[in-house]
């Protein structure tokens, strides 16, 4: 059981990962989607409404855009549209100054051809955080790539990644004798993927600049360490609903979907 006597349930994802959830405020999040027709909005839509917790599907065609709203973690909202053959990009999510993200890598170290040894930047999951209420705050974190079992979410007292988690400090406290760090814990399947989606008693402007660390290392008397299944991030602020209308990068010159073919192929989820 997670820490303050709190019970979380799981769920299996479209595509077999455990989901950790808890009863959810609502909120609104809009993606990019390739739409071509009225055809592509009705399976979209239709394939959206099958998830629990959507409340509202608005779809702009001449934009090639996808609000959601409702409870539905963002994770599952891509894996829906991507069952129905397109891709999706979250554009932003919640109102502006509310919404953070962190990427999540492994920083173990790997022998070189060389012999000798260097820190891996390998991405193996993101987590995104939306803030619902004053004090509510929902963290939808989708992992891959790491071993099975049982991991624990956190958020540690520092954003120091030079040293990657082994830096990071412990649990972020947050003013709380329990710890408002401690996110929960997240259920790694055979195929080396899973997902959480909770909401926890923090605002997001708290926790910028903080790192988030996902392990199967229990927390102790020494700092963690970079072993192969832990990963962190730091929190960074991140578009609200309507605040990211960049379809164009002007320092690349590529649109938004040859950016994400670049992220996917370095691993983003």
């Amino acid at each position: 059981m997670p820490p303050g006597g709190e019970r979380w349930r799981f769920q299996k994802g479209l595509n077999g990962s455990v989901l950790m959830k808890r009863r959810n405020p609502g909120s609104q999040t809009l993606f990019a989607v390739p739409l071509h027709c009225d055809g592509c909005v009705k399976d979209v839509s239709n394939s959206l409404y099958k998830l629990a917790g959507v409340n509202k599907v608005e779809a702009n065609l001449k934009d090639q855009l996808v609000s959601v709203e409702g409870s539905a973690a963002p994770s599952a909202i891509v894996e829906a549209i991507q069952a129905t053959g397109r891709d999706a990009i979250l554009r932003g999510s919640g109102a502006s100054n509310s919404a953070a993200v962190s990427i999540l890598e492994s920083f173990a170290e790997q022998p070189t051809t060389a012999g000798r040894e260097e820190q891996a930047r390998s991405v193996r999951g993101l987590a995104r955080m939306v803030q619902v209420n004053p004090t509510r705050t929902l963290v939808d974190l989708t992992v891959r790539g790491v071993a099975p079992g049982t991991y624990r979410a956190t958020i540690r007292e520092y954003g120091d990644l030079k040293n990657g988690a082994q830096s990071t400090g412990p649990v972020w406290a947050g003013g709380d004798a329990d710890a408002k760090g401690f996110l929960g814990v997240v259920e790694v399947g055979e195929d080396g993927r899973g997902s959480g989606f909770v909401d926890h008693p923090f605002q997001v402007w708290e926790v910028i600049g903080h790192a988030m660390v996902l392990t199967r290392q229990e927390e102790g008397a020494k700092p963690l360490e970079n072993d192969e299944n832990t990963v962190v991030g730091v929190i960074a602020r991140s578009a609200g609903m309507w605040d990211n209308d960049k379809t164009v990068c002007s320092c690349t010159g590529k649109t938004l979907w040859e950016e994400r073919k670049d992220e996917v192929d370095k691993g983003m989820l």
